[in-house]
């Protein structure tokens, strides 16, 4: 099972939560009470968290600024036992504000971004991608100069295109260094149109996320593949749970478990994820994913 290292590139911010019943209104007013979370956020935060619980060996590539949110990125993400290699943003950590709603509704806002070139660690960067058998490129801008790092390592790339719509150039180049993707249906109203003409482009499997309305997959061979959402899921808070069904699918995936299985597996962890606050799961483990398996 530890015989995969994972290299994630990618994606660490400081996240401040507002949690609403709705919404807000389009209009000016005060909201006098708001429950509100903060922590470390973020799509490779969110799969190194996610892969470390579930007993996969991982390590997380990303840029945090010489501020004190990158201190707590990093105490953060060392104390949840997340090898790390960081470089320093001289823009400071990326940070965003959530508002939540009670139905899994999002507003986020970036207030600020990290830049778009880092003068990256490169033998660092490179070494990590030498030594793992598995890469996860994230569409972070900077991770776009590393792509021609992955160019020539005969590994297999994974990306995670989030809520792509389908023609955006911002994703090509991470389409293009990856086999496999993932994306959500968000703004994709022909979803499986865009997943047929990646697949055309010579992907492996294209697996596409519809929220409570459950994931699709395509194989090379173009065989289809539906899995449901878990029913009945008491959202405490949705944030990272596209990056916990990612990992749980690459988890199963890695096991060599069947497709279904592995679909199984992401809609199991994704839907741990939105049952609390945190953007992982505190107690995700392979035992809680199969004990829940086994009520579907």
């Amino acid at each position: 099972m530890h015989a995969h290292h994972i290299a994630i590139l990618g994606g660490t911010t400081f996240d401040h939560i507002v949690y609403l019943p709705d919404l807000p209104r389009p209009e000016p007013h005060t909201i006098h009470q708001a429950r509100f979370n903060e922590g470390t956020g973020s799509t490779g935060s969110g799969k190194a968290l996610a892969l470390t619980r579930l007993g996969m060996q991982n390590t997380l590539y990303s840029v945090v600024g010489d501020d004190a949110w990158g201190e707590k990125i990093r105490d953060y993400l060392a104390a949840q036992g997340v090898q790390t290699i960081v470089d320093l943003d001289p823009a400071g950590t990326e940070r965003h504000i959530n508002i939540m709603d009670q139905h899994g509704g999002r507003i986020s806002m970036f207030i600020t971004q990290s830049s778009e070139r880092i003068a990256f660690n490169e033998p660092a960067v490179r070494q990590l991608l030498e030594r793992s058998s598995v890469i996860v490129l994230n569409i972070i801008a900077y991770c776009r100069h590393l792509i021609p790092l992955l160019k020539g390592m005969d590994k297999p790339v994974w990306t995670d295109l989030h809520d792509y719509d389908g023609s955006n150039a911002y994703h090509q180049d991470f389409i293009d260094a990856a086999q496999y993707i993932h994306l959500s249906s968000d703004n994709l109203p022909d979803y499986k149109a865009t997943m047929q003409q990646l697949i055309e482009r010579g992907k492996e499997l294209v697996i596409c996320t519809h929220g409570k309305q459950g994931a699709s997959l395509l194989t090379r061979k173009g065989e289809w593949l539906e899995q449901p959402a878990l029913p009945n899921v008491d959202i405490v808070d949705s944030n990272g749970a596209g990056d916990s069904f990612f990992s749980g699918f690459l988890f199963a995936y890695l096991q060599d478990y069947p497709l279904q299985k592995c679909l199984q597996y992401g809609a199991v962890c994704g839907a741990i994820a939105v049952t609390s606050p945190a953007l992982v799961h505190e107690q995700l483990s392979p035992e809680m994913v199969e004990e829940k398996l086994k009520a579907l």
